[in-house]
């Protein structure tokens, strides 16, 4: 008598992972759909030989939408959207691997491994002129005002320069890599009246001005890795007369007299001339004829 037994294999063991934690450093200007963990790392064996069904979340809020996976039965994780750095530098994602569709009614098993994700940052920003204003939420953009100082006509200052809002000083804004920044004037510079330190950024005179023109100076400061990343800055020079004397009021003592009921912005009127409004003067004599 021959006898047929035919053995059923019962969903009994659960996916199993090659590792459970998994970390990976991902640069900052990785490319949109390049792989971050491959295929072969991710993917899960099931003892029953059943089809693995694959997951993906995020646990770090504001970090969703960044990785995915390939498909439902491909665990390798790309990058969907691109990295900025200062919105987060790290991440931490689940995959779930499953023996049963995400919704099946049958009984399902199912494993997970942590992927912990470290954003590096790149060097990918110009150098930022300081002081300077943020124009987006993300801080990522940030513009500078014009530089302006003063300089007296046909005399050569041997200090540097003083200027507003401040001296010239710019930084990289990929802060944890911090390349060195150098300067220099690429126009502006009629006579080559000025210079400017390649390292410190200050502003000083190689001759005298010998026209009250202005002069309207741009300055470029330049990563030394990578000449690419470099910004550009208006400095505006004014020349002006040389002022030897201080002004000074006319009068010591300014005397006036004003009514009780009067409306606002009505004149005060000098003491003892209710007629003629209360003048306060000043006088310089650099200025003799004003």
């Amino acid at each position: 008598l021959g006898i047929l037994v035919t053995i059923l294999n019962v969903n009994d063991n659960s996916p199993v992972f090659k590792q459970t934690n998994l970390t990976d450093i991902v640069p900052e200007d990785t490319k949109v759909n390049a792989t971050i963990v491959a295929r072969e790392d991710l993917s899960a064996r099931d003892g029953d030989l059943d089809t693995v069904f694959y997951e993906l979340t995020t646990i770090v809020s504001g970090t969703d939408g960044y990785f995915a996976i390939k498909g439902v039965n491909n665990p390798e994780i790309y990058l969907q959207k691109a990295l900025n750095y200062e919105k987060f530098n790290s991440t931490t994602l689940v995959l779930y691997a499953r023996d049963r569709p995400v919704g099946s009614t049958d009984a399902t098993n199912t494993a997970t491994t942590t992927i912990n994700i470290f954003i590096e940052q790149a060097d990918t920003k110009s150098p930022w002129f300081l002081p300077c204003t943020f124009i987006n939420t993300d801080k990522s953009i940030c513009i500078s005002s014009p530089y302006t100082g003063r300089v007296n006509i046909s005399e050569m200052s041997t200090e540097p320069l003083i200027l507003e809002p401040g001296p010239i000083y710019a930084i990289d804004p990929d802060y944890t890599l911090n390349e060195k920044i150098v300067y220099s004037i690429v126009g502006g510079n009629t006579d080559e009246v000025f210079s400017v330190n390649a390292d410190t950024g200050n502003l000083t005179m190689n001759k005298a001005a010998t026209s009250s023109a202005s002069y309207l100076l741009q300055v470029m400061a330049t990563q030394v890795n990578n000449i690419q990343k470099y910004s550009i800055v208006s400095v505006e020079i004014k020349v002006i007369n040389k002022s030897n004397f201080s002004p000074y009021f006319e009068s010591k003592i300014y005397n006036g007299t004003v009514f009780v009921g009067l409306p606002l912005r009505s004149f005060v009127f000098q003491a003892g001339d209710a007629s003629a409004p209360l003048m306060i003067t000043a006088a310089d004599e650099d200025f003799p004829n004003v």
